[in-house]
């Protein structure tokens, strides 16, 4: 079955890879952005070995988001950068093709250890099975 296991981020997390330090956001250093892109490229090559990667993306910030959506009368509404319903936005995912829930939570798992700098915000690690046809809507 194929998931989608996405990882969170703020755009202080962003700034904060840039050297921007933030109170919610712990400044980054070039040691460990190279450790970091390292361990996500570790984990990419593991699922190419193991025939299980999809595809997995880096997202842009969220800075250089777009949200369309519709007003109450029926107008299109189009807002730039991030949105104020949450900080929190899908900052990159693995599309992953598993044997099991189990397998792609042990994936999920490994995401969870990324080093980064002390006082690192750590998000959760969604994982959502991606559906192969309508019958998915209704099966439990």
């Amino acid at each position: 079955m194929k998931y989608l296991v996405m990882v969170q981020g703020t755009q202080a997390d962003y700034d904060a890879m840039r050297g921007e330090a933030s109170a919610d956001a712990p400044s980054w250093n070039e040691e460990q952005l190279q450790a970091m892109y390292a361990y996500m490229g570790a984990i990419n090559d593991d699922l190419a070995e193991s025939g299980e990667l999809v595809d997995a993306q880096g997202l842009a910030e969220p800075a250089r988001t777009r949200l369309v959506a519709r007003d109450t009368d029926g107008g299109t509404v189009i807002t730039d950068g991030p949105y104020g319903e949450t900080k929190e936005l899908m900052a990159g995912y693995w599309v992953v093709d598993c044997a099991s829930l189990e397998r792609v939570t042990e994936i999920a798992e490994r995401v969870t250890r990324c080093p980064g700098p002390e006082g690192l915000t750590e998000y959760p690690v969604v994982i959502r099975p991606i559906m192969d046809g309508a019958g998915d809507i209704c099966a439990q």
